[in-house]
């Protein structure tokens, strides 16, 4: 099997996921370096809104695998992305990453959702103002 995908999914539930894995695989082929750290903060955020939804219901398995997954991005991807010779906002942003991995970790470890929470509300401003600086880039390539 490929992924997450369970041996008694149906034929359908395997071909969607395998069809959505693609697109992601072809998205991130594709896309700019600014792009990549998009889908980064997205994927953070993904699989914070995960875990948040698998403590309701009781999943532990899969709040373990959702919070594991972020605290990889954050730690593997986005703060390992930094350059932290351009300047003190780098190292700001590896603190922050650092503390965000930290928080995320302990809430795996209590399973709280306020932690997890609180992560998404530090993160989320990162993430609009990049987002907000793609916008400039891609408009004033076009012009």
């Amino acid at each position: 099997m490929y992924g997450n995908t369970s041996p008694f999914a149906s034929r359908g539930q395997r071909a969607s996921q395998m069809y959505s894995r693609v697109g992601v695989e072809t998205d991130v082929l594709n896309a700019s370096p600014h792009r990549l750290v998009t889908l980064l903060f997205d994927g953070a955020m993904d699989a914070m809104t995960q875990a948040l939804g698998a403590l309701q219901t009781g999943q532990g398995e899969l709040k373990n695998r959702s919070l594991t997954r972020a605290v990889r991005i954050l730690d593997e991807g986005l703060k390992a992305a930094l350059n932290l010779e351009s300047g003190s906002l780098a190292g700001d942003l590896r603190d922050l990453y650092a503390y965000l991995c930290l928080r995320l970790t302990q809430a795996n470890l209590h399973s709280d959702a306020a932690a997890i929470e609180e992560c998404q509300r530090l993160l989320q401003p990162i993430r609009e103002a990049w987002i907000s600086i793609g916008t400039r880039v891609d408009s004033a390539q076009a012009a």
